[in-house]
């Protein structure tokens, strides 16, 4: 799936990523560039792909611990840490695009951004993103990280920072580390407390984000608050 002989490459990574840019790497030749060196009788190449093909999949790679990358055979100490800081560099460039971003671009987008954002999280996080009319972005904070299987937060906490920044309208996510998708009977009931609360405040609820692994589940989509009815 990832074998790419150093033979058949015309020109190395860098000199290649230097002419027509890094879009135009493969991600084995990116990984490589990232490793440096291979090992003893393995190339970069060689062992970028026996890496890629271990994980099967960039996700799984994203989610591997110090301890499971070291594991790999070529993989010492100092390359997992480095693998591991190359990861979340990119999670971090990627998840600020939301906060720099003037205004949300569709639910789908925005789902699958929180979606990475939260995927390795071991705990329940309450994110809010706090808008003005135009559905610009003017904060977003941590509102709870709970246990394992729940994020208690009451509405007069997500409201408290609404009011402090004059926000019209928000938008609460949280994760599921669980994987289970599936909005619970107590999301069910935050939902409703919440957006009676907002309307009272005569500030909107635009959505209510749920995300497990990749997937989302949005109650705006679902047509499961009152305004979208």
């Amino acid at each position: 799936m990832y074998d790419i002989h150093e033979q058949q490459l015309a020109l190395q990574p860098r000199e290649r990523l230097n002419l027509y840019g890094p879009e135009s790497l493969s991600e084995q030749e990116l990984l490589a560039i990232v490793l440096r060196t291979g090992s003893k009788n393995t190339t970069v190449y060689a062992l970028a792909g026996k890496i890629l093909t271990h994980f099967q999949s960039l996700h799984n790679f994203q989610a591997a611990s110090i301890d499971e990358l070291k594991a790999l055979p070529g993989i010492g100490q100092v390359k997992a840490v480095e693998l591991k800081a190359m990861i979340e560099l990119g999670k971090r460039v990627y998840g600020d695009l939301i906060a720099h971003d003037k205004h949300l671009q569709g639910s789908e987008r925005f789902g699958r951004r929180m979606a990475l954002e939260l995927s390795e999280k071991s705990q329940e996080h309450l994110v809010a993103f706090y808008l003005d009319n135009q559905n610009a972005i003017l904060e977003k904070r941590v509102v709870y990280i709970g246990t394992v299987n729940s994020a208690p937060a009451l509405p007069r906490e997500i409201l408290h920072y609404a009011l402090k920044v004059m926000a019209t309208s928000l938008i609460v996510v949280h994760n599921h580390p669980s994987g289970n998708l599936k909005p619970s009977s107590e999301d069910e009931r935050f939902t409703q407390k919440l957006e009676i609360s907002c309307h009272t405040m005569g500030i909107r609820l635009l959505d209510h984000v749920i995300v497990a692994g990749k997937s989302y589940f949005s109650f705006r989509e679902k047509k499961r608050l009152a305004e979208s009815r």
